[in-house]
């Protein structure tokens, strides 16, 4: 399955070439790491090949999804669970969130930017713990992974997203715990990083949730 932000934080972290000595020096968190930081542009890269990825992904199970739907005669409409509307709202919230918590940092109100970034990432296990409850309620309506085409490609799909948003959350807390003083990428590049990352799984899910919805 494909990447997350975090792992492509580290591979290009750890990929910095030969010949260059961890730097002794950096700033605090403040996100200063040194004298000798790995080009900014080169995450963002390695950002878009890992979301050019997913993208891809995502597009092969939506088409298959199409395609299984107009196959047949043993397709039936899964209802959606109404807990998946509260998901979606926390989802959006959680959005405007992180955009608050990264203008906090640029500020350098660091106290309220960890504040802002701890509610995003709440809200992002929420969300999480908000799609187990919908696989319940499904389950519930004695719609499980196998009772149908319709039914299996719902979980298929949002477990899918379920996973990579946990990566997403991985990357959350990467950025509050990583130390950042021998880093080769500042905190605020790994905020921005992150909060690009989680922008493309709030937006992703909208797509799924219309995707669902209006191909039930």
């Amino acid at each position: 399955m494909p990447g997350t932000i975090a792992e492509d934080i580290e591979i290009v972290d750890a990929g910095h070439g030969g010949g260059v000595g961890t730097p002794a020096g950096g700033d605090d968190d403040s996100g200063s790491s040194g004298s000798h930081q790995f080009p900014k542009r080169a995450y963002f890269t390695a950002l878009q090949l890992g979301l050019a990825a997913i993208v891809m992904f995502f597009m092969a199970l939506a088409s298959s999804y199409i395609v299984r739907k107009g196959l047949g005669n043993d397709w039936q409409r899964t209802p959606m669970p109404p807990v998946v509307w509260f998901n979606t709202l926390i989802l959006l919230i959680s959005s405007v969130t992180i955009v608050v918590a990264r203008k906090k940092l640029e500020r350098g109100e660091r106290e309220a930017f960890r504040s802002w970034w701890w509610v995003t990432t709440g809200l992002g296990m929420l969300f999480l713990a908000g799609q187990i409850i919908a696989w319940r309620q499904l389950a519930a309506a004695g719609m499980l992974l196998s009772t149908n085409p319709s039914s299996s490609f719902f979980y298929l799909l949002t477990a899918a997203h379920g996973l990579h948003l946990a990566g997403g959350i991985f990357s959350l807390f990467y950025v509050i715990f990583r130390q950042w003083k021998r880093s080769r990428i500042s905190q605020a590049t790994a905020a921005e990083l992150t909060s690009i990352y989680w922008h493309f799984m709030d937006g992703l899910w909208v797509f799924l949730l219309v995707l669902l919805t209006l191909g039930r």
